[in-house]
C-alpha cells in the first residue's frame, strides 16, 4: 500500500479537553509524546506565541505526512522527533532538556493506521503485520500467529483483548496454521469466524465484530504497548517541572488501569486530578465515533 498517496484521516479526540487540562502558561515547553495525526500539538502552538511543543512519534508516516505544515508554520517553536514515547527521558536528555511543564499523551491506534497500515483492521484483506513501527518490531502479527503455543495464544487473547472464548480461538488457530500459513488479515478472520459467527445485533443491540477483541490483543502484543506506557509514565517524575501536568488519554481498560495505578502509586510526587476520568462530550460521541471509549486522567506534580 502506497502511504504517500493515501491521505491521512485523524481526528484528534478529547482536543479542548486536553488543551483545558494541561493549564499551560506563556513559555511553558510542552511534550506530545504521540504525535500522530498533529491535531494536539497544533491546538498546543495555538494557546499562546511562546510555547514550545517537542512531539514524538515512532511511526514515520506519521511525521511525513503531518509535519512539514506545521514545522512551516510554527517555525522552531516546534520539536518533532522520530522515537517512541516509553524513550521520553532519552530524547530529552539529549536535546538537553531537563524538565518540562507538560506532557501529554494519546494512546490510541490513529485512523490512519486501521485503515491503511497492514494488519490493523479485519475489514480489508492485507498482510498480517501489525506493526506501528517497523524500525522499532521486528515480530510480526503472522510471525507471532506461527511461533506461540495454544497456551500463550489463549492467555493473550484473554489478557489483551479480554476475549471470552480465547481458548477455542487459539485451538482453531494452531489446528489452522498446521495445514498451511496464517498470512493475511482475511486468513485469522476466517479462523475466527469459524469459531465465533458475525451477529450483527443481539436483543436489538449492534455487537461488534467477532475479529475485534482478538486483533487488538494481537496488536497490543506485537507492538508491547502496554510495556511501552508502564516505561513512559516511569519517567515522567523524572522529566515533569512542579506543578506540571500530565494528561494521559486511553482507549481500553487494560491501558486505563495501568494510569489510574501509576498515578495512585506515585500520590506523593503527583497529584491525582481526576478521581473519575474525563470521557467525550456527547456532540463528539455523535461525530467522532472512536472517541467513545476514550479516557483521560489528569495529574500534577508536587
Amino acid at each position: 500500500m502506497n502511504e504517500q498517496e493515501t491521505p491521512f484521516i485523524h481526528r484528534t479526540v478529547l482536543l479542548q479537553e486536553a488543551i483545558d487540562a494541561l493549564n499551560i502558561k506563556p513559555n511553558s515547553t510542552i511534550v506530545d509524546a504521540t504525535f500522530g495525526g498533529g491535531g494536539h500539538t497544533r491546538a498546543l502552538l495555538e494557546q499562546h506565541p511562546t510555547i514550545k511543543v517537542i512531539a514524538l512519534d515512532w511511526d514515520t508516516a506519521a511525521i511525513k505526512k503531518n509535519s512539514s505544515e506545521l514545522l512551516e508554520e510554527f517555525g522552531d517553536r516546534l520539536t518533532i522527533t522520530w522515537a517512541n514515547f516509553a524513550n521520553i527521558y532519552r530524547v530529552l536528555k539529549k536535546a538537553g532538556i531537563k524538565r518540562v511543564d507538560g506532557i501529554l499523551a494519546d494512546l490510541g491506534t490513529s485512523q490512519f493506521q486501521i485503515k491503511h497500515k497492514d494488519g490493523f483492521s479485519f475489514s480489508v484483506d492485507t498482510p498480517l503485520d501489525m506493526r506501528m513501527s517497523n524500525a522499532h518490531s521486528y515480530v510480526t502479527a503472522a510471525s507471532f500467529l506461527a511461533h506461540k503455543s495454544e497456551k500463550d495464544l489463549t492467555n493473550i487473547f484473554f489478557k489483551y483483548g479480554e476475549e471470552k472464548k480465547s481458548k477455542r480461538i487459539a485451538q482453531a488457530i494452531v489446528e489452522a496454521r498446521s495445514k498451511r500459513r496464517i498470512v493475511t488479515t482475511g486468513d485469522l478472520t476466517d479462523i475466527i469466524l469459524s469459531v465465533v459467527p458475525n451477529i450483527q445485533y443481539k436483543n436489538g443491540k449492534r455487537q461488534i465484530h467477532p475479529a475485534t477483541r482478538v486483533f487488538q490483543a494481537l496488536r497490543i502484543a506485537v507492538n508491547h504497548e502496554l510495556e511501552h506506557i508502564e516505561t513512559f509514565l516511569k519517567a515522567v517524575p523524572e522529566v515533569l517541572a512542579s506543578e506540571g501536568r500530565l494528561v494521559v488519554i486511553s482507549f481500553h481498560s487494560l491501558e486505563d488501569r495501568i494510569i489510574k495505578t501509576f498515578i495512585q502509586e506515585k500520590h506523593t510526587v503527583l497529584k491525582n486530578l481526576t478521581k473519575k476520568p474525563i470521557g467525550p462530550s456527547e456532540d463528539e460521541r455523535y461525530y467522532n465515533p472512536s472517541s467513545r471509549s476514550s479516557k483521560m486522567r489528569i495529574a500534577e506534580m508536587l
